[in-house]
């Protein structure tokens, strides 16, 4: 069911229930109010009778006693009768309602004569009793004639409203209809933001939403189109020297072949870090890196990510490691440390260890402590001005720096784990990159 559809049901089953409970609690309230008014009026037909009796003179009472009772010209639905106090009718408007005008107490009551019901008054005033009598069939004839009345506005009015309601809630609805219709003319490669002019301010955050996802598809795209340009270039390298040193290895013999043959060696073991290395940034950046609960110690990390370094040997690793765990799987932190391992022992001096420091230290914004992993070379590090590009796929500060993915999959690992990598130069010398895990 569509937005309008929805909302017209909403509002117009709203709007019915609302109108006819106010019409029937209005149609109950008139009816009693129209049932007083009758009542009252009747009382008010006794009492007239009796003060007309009370000004008549004493001796007519007499006379007419002696005589047959008056008969007063009846009227349609409506009845009377006088009688004094021994029971004798003075004065009657029906001849054959005895079982109507015969009650014993005054006031109100209802009687049933020859299938018809009737509503009565009794007043008993100076001796003379009165009753005047109502057929409740005009009564009701009445109520049907005043809820036709009544009904036909009602209707009238719930019908206008309703039309005024689906006029107005197209009308509120038409711009969400143009920005529909305008996100279908969108080709399927805009993706540009979203106009939000003109919209009904409830939308505006809908459309931020959507205009947020639009850029974070862009910069994926782009992301994934630099992606592919380098990884066809940077795979095109090793296979162009591969194939060129099996050809040189075909046309020369003894030495020079097992020369060209351990070039091509070299540049096949090349080729499958780099797709080990691409198959993994590849997995990282499209799954995520999901936050767990558990997570893992780092001493395990640390025993990880060095025994598979090119060099363990020239770590040196605290001999107290804090028990602590982070928010990472094992696989993922160790992979990212032992890329930063095997970058410091690539680039720094060779024979000089490579010092692998572990501390904890306060969140900045919350109560969340960081698991500090520094690793310090006494290399002379990366230029200042370079620093920006160091975590850039296939970067590289020097022609022999490896596939330059390595640091790329490091900040890859610790962006998506919500934690930061940095890099410095301490005034001790050498070059320093801090990578900072939160902590669970």
């Amino acid at each position: 069911m569509s937005l309008k559809m929805r909302l017209l049901v909403i509002l117009g089953v709203t709007l019915t229930a609302t109108w006819s409970l106010a019409a029937a609690w209005l149609w109950r309230d008139l009816n009693d109010e129209v049932e007083r008014t009758l009542d009252r009026r009747l009382a008010q037909s006794a009492h007239m009778v009796a003060g007309l009796v009370a000004r008549l003179p004493e001796d007519s009472w007499e006379a007419s006693g002696m005589q047959q009772a008056s008969l007063v010209a009846p009227l349609e639905g409506v009845a009377c009768q006088v009688s004094d106090a021994q029971g004798r009718v003075l004065a009657r408007t029906h001849t054959d309602m005895t079982a109507v005008f015969d009650v014993d107490q005054p006031g109100y009551a209802y009687r049933h004569r020859a299938g018809q019901d009737w509503r009565v008054y009794t007043l008993m005033h100076d001796g003379v009793t009165i009753t005047t009598a109502d057929r409740v069939t005009e009564r009701r004839g009445l109520m049907r004639d005043i809820l036709a009345v009544v009904i036909v506005p009602f209707a009238v009015a719930l019908l206008i409203s309703g039309v005024v309601l689906w006029w107005g809630t197209r009308r509120a609805l038409r711009p969400l209809d143009g920005w529909c219709e305008a996100l279908g003319r969108r080709h399927r490669d805009d993706l540009s933001p979203v106009a939000a002019g003109g919209l009904p301010r409830e939308l505006q955050p809908l459309i931020a939403t959507l205009n947020a996802l639009l850029a974070r598809m862009r910069a994926a795209i782009q992301r994934e189109q630099r992606f592919t340009d380098a990884a066809a270039h940077e795979l095109r390298t090793p296979l162009t020297a591969v194939k060129t040193h099996l050809q040189v290895a075909r046309r020369v013999e003894g030495e020079a072949t097992h020369q060209a043959v351990m070039h091509a060696e070299q540049g096949a073991q090349r080729l499958a870090a780099t797709l080990d290395q691409l198959l993994a940034l590849a997995r990282i950046e499209g799954a995520g890196v999901q936050h767990e609960t558990d997570g893992a110690t780092v001493a395990d990390i640390v025993r990880s990510a060095v025994r598979d370094t090119q060099k363990p040997a020239r770590i040196v690793v605290p001999a107290k490691l804090p028990d602590a765990r982070v928010g990472v799987s094992l696989e993922l932190a160790a992979t990212a440390l032992r890329n930063v391992l095997d970058n410091a022992l690539q680039h720094g001096p060779v024979g000089l260890p490579v010092t692998l420091d572990v501390d904890l230290a306060p969140h900045e914004t919350n109560a969340t402590a960081w698991v500090e992993l520094r690793v310090h070379d006494q290399g002379p590090g990366v230029p200042d001005e370079a620093l920006a590009h160091v975590t850039e796929r296939f970067w590289r500060h020097s022609a022999t720096s490896g596939s330059g993915l390595g640091l790329a999959i490091t900040a890859a690992i610790a962006e998506r784990a919500s934690g930061e990598l940095q890099f410095q130069h301490p005034a001790s010398g050498g070059f320093e990159v801090c990578m900072k895990l939160p902590q669970v």
